[in-house]
């Protein structure tokens, strides 16, 4: 009994501070538990600042939809209504019940608070259109979300404190996104992705340079498939009028055989002098052309001076490909790694063959002692 008593009081003398911290790395679920532990523990959970609303929230054996969703937004609410201090995360992860009314009203209930920094949305409710109340929620610093529908409001404010944006599979319009990101002054990351799961509605009136003017502070920058299809029309010059000297990281998805696209991805290469990694992904449309043919002159001027890392996945050996990653590890004079994945159309001969003539005729490189890695998928 002594010893039952000096963990105990062990648990109870937990200072608060920790107490929420080891909170705040538990299920809501298992938070929900640590009631019983102490009266100091008691109403613990009602403070912690993230919460993380999912299918694991509640444990249903019934097969039955209705009940499912009547215990998954009974016990969401309960967790809101008790909840007496600051929310400044929430996540939603819910895949087996769709509760579209419900998310309004958790997002109208969020609005309110005005504490919340981060929100990240990833339900299995395809097209879910965001209520008018997301876009009232100024003090967000980071949005995340996925296979959504975004329509921003014609009084749009933006969000001013703003610094991380990550969008995957979600309905907008790119003059939206325009419009978005020029309402967002301190945005230092940006992703926007698209999977293929769903249909991204594209519109026009948005390209690169459009782009780069909502971004005076972008730190970090991923731009996938169709994104890039649409910012890259029309091409772009060799270099932007405005430099890019915060990028650090890049990460894009390029056809090769498409020359706004590839004039676009160097463009962005080519104005971002303090660029420390590389992702490029090389996508094929199944055919190579003369005229994408990169002409090294022509970037003669360009300097990685800061470049550590170059990864690139799907590599198809084409001529464009292959004059590209050439240009890059010419000019990295502190390039570390380079690793090439190549693409499944590549056959054991083609990669021994590619192999050996990278043995034969060695191309220059700013940076000897870089690891230079080829590998197939995994």
């Amino acid at each position: 009994m002594k010893g039952r008593r000096q963990r105990s009081d062990r648990i109870s003398a937990l200072p608060q501070e920790t107490i929420e911290k080891i909170l705040s790395h538990m299920p809501i679920r298992d938070a929900l538990r640590t009631s019983i532990l102490s009266k100091k523990w008691r109403y613990c959970w009602t403070r912690m600042p993230k919460l993380v609303f999912d299918d694991t929230l509640v444990n249903v054996s019934s097969d039955i939809r209705e009940i499912k969703k009547y215990k998954l937004v009974n016990a969401i609410f309960h967790v809101l209504l008790l909840h007496t201090g600051p929310i400044l995360e929430l996540s939603l992860k819910i895949f087996d019940t769709k509760i579209d009314n419900e998310i309004d009203q958790i997002i109208l209930h969020l609005s309110l608070s005005k504490n919340i920094k981060k929100f990240l949305f990833d339900c299995a409710t395809y097209g879910y259109k965001l209520p008018l109340s997301f876009f009232s929620m100024q003090g967000l610093e980071c949005i995340d979300l996925m296979y959504c529908k975004l329509e921003l409001p014609l009084m749009f404010d933006g969000f001013p404190m703003l610094k991380t944006l990550y969008l995957e599979d979600v309905m907008i319009t790119m003059n939206m996104l325009q419009q978005l990101l020029t309402n967002c002054p301190l945005l230092e990351e940006l992703f926007v992705i698209e999977t293929g799961q769903i249909d991204i509605i594209t519109g026009n009136g948005c390209a690169f340079v459009d782009l780069f003017k909502c971004l005076p502070s972008i730190r970090y920058l991923g731009i996938s498939k169709s994104y890039m299809e649409h910012l890259a029309a029309g091409g772009m010059p060799q270099r932007l009028r405005t430099s890019l000297p915060r990028l650090k990281f890049l990460d894009l998805d390029v056809c090769f055989q498409k020359q706004d696209e590839l004039s676009s991805a160097l463009c962005v290469i080519n104005s971002s002098p303090n660029l420390e990694t590389l992702f490029v992904t090389m996508v094929s449309n199944g055919k190579e052309s003369s005229d994408t043919l990169l002409d090294l002159q022509d970037y003669s001027g360009l300097n990685l001076d800061h470049l550590k890392e170059l990864e690139i996945t799907s590599f198809h050996n084409y001529a464009s490909e292959m004059e590209f990653v050439k240009l890059i590890m010419a000019k990295s004079p502190l390039l570390k790694k380079a690793q090439i994945e190549l693409s499944e159309s590549i056959s054991v001969d083609e990669e021994n063959k590619m192999l050996r003539d990278l043995l034969l005729l060695p191309f220059p490189r700013a940076s000897p002692s870089a690891n230079f890695i080829i590998q197939r998928p995994i």
